[in-house]
């Protein structure tokens, strides 16, 4: 099963992008709201550092930016990214600090 396999459990009234797009998935998250989201459902990869990374786009067409922990998904708001990379003039994001700085995150166990 794939990453948005996976986290499409969490959804309901779901919709796949009918062309290749910068979001994977779209839908309500279960018990958390009735807003339809487009969410950027990728998997991460190993960086040159060895930590693992995710590759984004400041024209995104998606809502929400997910992350699979091995206990939990992460999700942060794509604006808010945009807003935290002009505030520190970067392009290297840790997904720590983004959680940590960022006003909007939802947390789902798995």
């Amino acid at each position: 099963m794939n990453i948005v396999e996976r986290f499409s459990k969490h959804l309901t009234h779901i919709e796949y992008p009918t062309t290749k797009t910068s979001w994977n998935i779209a839908g309500v998250l279960k018990d958390r709201s009735n807003q339809s989201l487009k969410y950027d459902v990728r998997d991460m990869f190993p960086m040159a550092d060895g930590r693992l990374g995710k590759k984004g786009k400041t024209n995104s067409m998606a809502d929400k930016m997910v992350f699979e922990a091995s206990d939990q998904w992460i999700i942060l708001d794509v604006q808010e990214i945009y807003k935290y990379i002009k505030r520190r003039k970067t392009k290297l994001l840790y997904l720590d600090d983004l959680i940590a700085q960022l006003e909007w995150s939802v947390r789902l166990p798995k």
